[in-house]
């Protein structure tokens, strides 16, 4: 078999299956690893598949409408999880704290320190919904038009979230790389870079998912991150390249 048959058959198996190991493709094709990788290489470059730690998925497009709302805000996965308790662990005593409006910001809730003095700001009508029923939290919600999700991202909020100073922000997109941290609309992305300026610490959460993906409207530069939180599934050449810009990550484990 020709590389180019090789590499329709794999590209039809990622259509079907959305997502492939290289292990399996090696010994199902009878040929090595480091063929398959090579295979992988070059379909990623024709932009046909997105390579990950051991396999490959389907190439994420530019611009991703986020899930709906029953499917944003619920127990997360156990990657989101172990992110969401490393995250919180950063939280001390009396801190002013930012949290979204993403799945991973919602998952964050559940572990926040119990009966810990906090002050919380959130743009998100379901965060602060939780967050009504903790008397020993201080919530404000940032004013401005709702969305259908529950959330306020228009200029209202951004003018609204400047008269604030966070000791910490959590940041998440649908995207986050070497290139920055994207989302889904500039308004979005115009509104996290507000809330990134009045931050004095920016941590960075984002599963395998997210990582190392570009997307369609900037919110912040990775550089602009203090420490950026993934999984274990996350592909270590996103991580290296994130690293070397000088972010420090930390890989939560299951």
């Amino acid at each position: 078999m020709f590389a180019e048959e090789r590499r329709e058959k794999i590209l039809a198996l990622l259509n079907q299956e959305k997502r492939v190991f290289a292990k399996d493709l090696a010994e199902r094709f009878q040929v090595s690893i480091d063929s398959i990788r090579r295979d992988l290489s070059i379909m990623e470059e024709q932009g046909l598949l997105k390579k990950t730690h051991g396999g490959a998925i389907p190439p994420a497009k530019v611009r991703q409408s986020p899930p709906p709302p029953d499917q944003r805000y619920g127990d997360g996965t156990p990657q989101g999880n172990a992110i969401a308790k490393i995250a919180a662990s950063y939280i001390r005593e009396n801190d002013t704290v930012f949290i979204g409006s993403g799945s991973l910001s919602y998952v964050l809730l559940k572990y926040l320190p119990d009966q810990m003095p906090l002050t919380i700001v959130t743009n998100s009508m379901r965060v602060a919904d939780v967050l009504k029923e903790r008397d020993w939290v201080d919530t404000y919600l940032i004013g401005g038009r709702v969305k259908p999700s529950g959330n306020i991202t228009d200029v209202l909020a951004n003018e609204f979230v400047r008269q604030f100073k966070f000791d910490i922000s959590f940041i998440t997109g649908g995207g986050i790389s070497e290139e920055g941290v994207f989302v889904a609309t500039p308004e979005v992305g115009a509104f996290g870079r507000a809330v990134a300026q009045v931050s004095r610490r920016r941590i960075g959460i984002a599963t395998h998912h997210s990582l190392g993906n570009d997307g369609f409207a900037k919110a912040g530069r990775i550089e602009d991150l203090d420490l950026l939180i993934t999984d274990q599934d996350a592909d270590p050449e996103a991580i290296e390249r994130i690293e070397a810009l000088g972010v420090k990550v930390i890989v939560a484990q299951l």
